[in-house]
């Protein structure tokens, strides 16, 4: 089973959906990328899942150019541009979906409150990608 989760600058939210992922079963290959790839991890959101006990401080930031030419049982889209930018995915698929959520690098206020989204948004990817798992992937292996 191979996943590739797609996301805009693959920095936050797919790299928390893959870590996610990965975590649940660690016999399914996972991978993320960004249609803009910022080659570099958010560092709240590398806390965030540390918090938890999931460590995404050794993934790197990709550009989907690198899984173009592989074969995917899942591309899921975690943003509304990589979803928009998707259909241009020329990669071997043989299911696409969009599970989307809010980016939490673009919240503004207080500390306290950036970190309470990062927080919320993390638990949603986790949440939505449990439900992913358990509906899609569970019963295929």
């Amino acid at each position: 089973m191979k996943v590739l989760i797609l996301c805009t600058g693959n920095s936050c939210r797919s790299q928390m959906a893959h870590g996610f992922l990965q975590s649940f079963d660690p016999n399914i290959t996972v991978c993320s990328a960004g249609t803009e790839a910022s080659g570099k991890l958010n560092a709240k959101a590398v806390q965030a899942m540390k918090e938890i006990g999931i460590d995404i401080s050794h993934h790197t930031s990709d550009s989907v150019e690198k899984y173009l030419g592989d074969e995917w049982d899942y591309v899921i889209t975690v943003c509304g541009g990589a979803n928009e930018a998707c259909p241009s995915f020329l990669g071997n698929v043989k299911n696409r979906l969009h599970i989307g959520f809010d980016d939490p690098s673009h919240a503004v206020g207080t500390d306290e409150f950036i970190w309470s989204e990062f927080i919320r948004v993390r638990d949603e990817i986790k949440a939505g990608f449990w439900k992913f798992y358990i509906e899609e992937i569970k019963p295929q292996v």
